[in-house]
């Protein structure tokens, strides 16, 4: 088992609009990829990664993913 010296939060957020107007628009994975390909250059792993539902404005609910990076 690694240990690591830092940890990294990040919080990555389905689109607003999308849930608006069709009920659910998923994750935006090519960011995401983008993100972490860019933390991983920088020498981070992913350590853990859970996916959250949130309540949207009244009615609708959003995906967001919650990942922890160490190094």
């Amino acid at each position: 088992m690694s240990q690591y010296k830092e940890y990294k939060v990040v919080h990555i957020v389905e689109g607003g609009c999308g849930t608006l107007l069709l009920g659910a628009s998923g994750l935006p994975l090519q960011r995401m990829e983008a993100e972490l390909n860019g933390y991983a250059q920088d020498g981070w792993q992913v350590v853990f990664q859970v996916v959250e539902k949130k309540r949207y404005l009244l009615f609708w609910q959003r995906e967001a993913v919650i990942v922890t990076l160490g190094r």
